[in-house]
């Protein structure tokens, strides 16, 4: 029989948290005298963030590990998310003119045959909907301020596909306590030092009140202090400068202007001259952030352009600074130790790709555990596909930067062919004659879907030319009737659906969910 083994996190936060309870649920270590899941943590060590969302496999991974979605809303702030409203991405705006579109979680209507999609491109450019309001249901209840669900429709259940808005730190204390009860051991303490062992794996870790932690397999989940992957261990940064060129961040959480105020159920992401905005709602207020390039505007110029945003004096926004590199560990998992969350890498806030990859990591570390042999087994598997993961990744954001007309230097920049990956140049040279479809990606090397670049791609008035092949789309009478259908389906819906300040409200005040 196989000896025991151990898993020490290092860090906590949502990265460490989530994988402790995500590894104890999956691993049973409550019911095992074989596996033990210890996270250290350091009091000293705060959480980044004022405000964060998610994507909808948030919704698989909170139910996985057995968390409440009541209790989860109640006492995280959390708000749903249905997508991202971009507001002034495609070209620079007309002062008192903004112009948007958006980004549903809810996938395209579907049928068989040829997509609506190609006769709504078929369609008068200048008098057809926006793409997402043609396609889904989705678009008209999230600007109608409506929730994608009722009140007894149950746990992580519900007509239309939704994520959270929700406080980091607060999520950290919800998720915590799960991985308490599922066996996790937590200790509190500083990391002063890591010895490495002959072959360059980590022999033990020094705390401050500790003393020496072993364990077969450390998770670093130190954040972007990287203290196992990157300082002891010496892993190379990859950056991804030369696609994403933001690097700096100015962030503020502020409370709204009364406490019945309508609550958009998505994300705001406001391009400007440098950069974009987010404003993320909570149910007790919004935080706010002003995304930028360091090399295409100064520090004050970005506080400028937040404060006006807010509509404040920049004295009145207790502003936090957050910089950051775009990038990823060349190799995420080396000898014994995997990096988990910033760790491991960091691309931008745009997306809610922070979270995405912790789950997509994690998922990936409990599947490949190696129970007994070799620890490091399963560690050239695990970096080819979070490699890829990450490459994916930067193709989607640079596809909401390198489409836009607007002519500040910034965007100008990200328009310039020698700044767009080789890979989405030859997507977009052949989405020109065709919409994206599935076989353009490979499912377990991507976090977004085919649609989520078609809503992205037609968002920002891209063109994909079938007037020369119209003669092989002759359904178009009866493609007219399911847009007629999408659109009454929508007016419906945002009718029936209650208010999404109603429901957070409701959930807060004591009703549950059915379950």
């Amino acid at each position: 029989m196989a000896g025991k083994r151990s898993i020490l996190i290092i860090g906590g936060g949502t990265a460490g948290w989530l994988a402790a309870a995500y590894l104890a649920r999956y691993l049973e270590i409550a019911e095992s005298d074989r596996i033990e899941i210890t996270l250290l943590e350091s009091p000293e060590i705060g959480i980044i963030g004022v405000g964060e969302g998610t994507f909808p496999t948030i919704r698989n991974t909170l139910q996985f590990i057995g968390i409440d979605e009541t209790r989860f809303i109640r006492e995280t702030s959390a708000t749903f998310k249905q997508g991202i409203r971009f507001t002034d991405w495609v070209r620079t705006p007309t002062p008192g003119r903004p112009r948007h579109f958006f980004h549903p979680f809810e996938a395209p209507f579907y049928t068989e045959g040829p997509s609506l999609v190609s006769y709504w491109l078929l369609q008068d450019e200048k008098e057809r909907p926006p793409f997402a309001e043609a396609m889904t249901i989705q678009n008209r209840v999230a600007e109608a301020q409506r929730a994608p669900k009722r009140p007894l429709e149950g746990d992580f259940a519900g007509p239309l596909n939704y994520a959270y808005h929700f406080d980091a730190a607060s999520l950290a204390e919800v998720v915590a306590e799960r991985a308490r009860e599922l066996g996790v051991k937590h200790l509190r303490g500083l990391l002063t030092r890591v010895e490495l062992d002959a072959t360059g794996a980590i022999d033990h870790v020094i705390t401050d009140r500790l003393g020496e932690l072993r364990a077969d397999l450390y998770l670093d989940c130190s954040g972007f202090r990287a203290e196992l992957i990157g300082k002891a261990m010496g892993v190379p940064f990859k950056p991804v400068s030369h696609a994403l060129f933001t690097d700096r961040a100015l962030a503020v959480k502020l409370p709204y202007d009364r406490p019945d105020a309508p609550l958009e159920s998505f994300t705001i992401a406001t391009a400007h001259e440098g950069g974009w905005i987010w404003d993320i709602g909570l149910s007790g207020g919004h935080g706010v952030g002003c995304v930028y390039s360091s090399g295409h505007m100064s520090d004050d110029r970005a506080a400028a352009i937040l404060s006006g945003y807010l509509g404040m004096p920049e004295a009145e926004a207790a502003m936090r600074h957050i910089p950051f590199q775009a990038g990823y560990r060349q190799r995420q998992w080396v000898r014994n130790c995997v990096a988990v969350g910033l760790a491991g890498g960091f691309l931008e806030p745009l997306e809610s790709t922070g979270v995405v990859m912790i789950e997509a990591a994690v998922g990936m570390i409990a599947e490949l555990f190696p129970h007994n042999g070799p620890v490091d087994a399963p560690a050239r598997r695990f970096n080819e596909l979070m490699t890829a993961r990450y490459d994916n990744i930067v193709n989607f954001l640079k596809l909401h930067y390198c489409l836009s007309q607007r002519d500040e230097p910034f965007w100008r920049d990200n328009a310039d062919p020698a700044s767009i990956p080789e890979r989405l140049q030859e997507l977009l040279e052949q989405w020109r004659y065709r919409p994206p479809g599935r076989f353009d990606f490979i499912l377990d090397l991507e976090s977004f879907a085919f649609f989520n670049y078609q809503y992205i791609l037609y968002g920002m008035e891209f063109r994909t030319d079938l007037t020369p092949v119209r003669d092989e789309f002759p359904n178009a009478a009866e493609a007219e009737k399911l847009f007629r259908k999408i659109r009454t389906f929508g007016e419906r819906a945002a009718h029936d659906l209650p208010a999404h300040r109603a429901l957070i409200d409701e959930i807060n005040a004591g009703a549950v969910l059915a379950g």
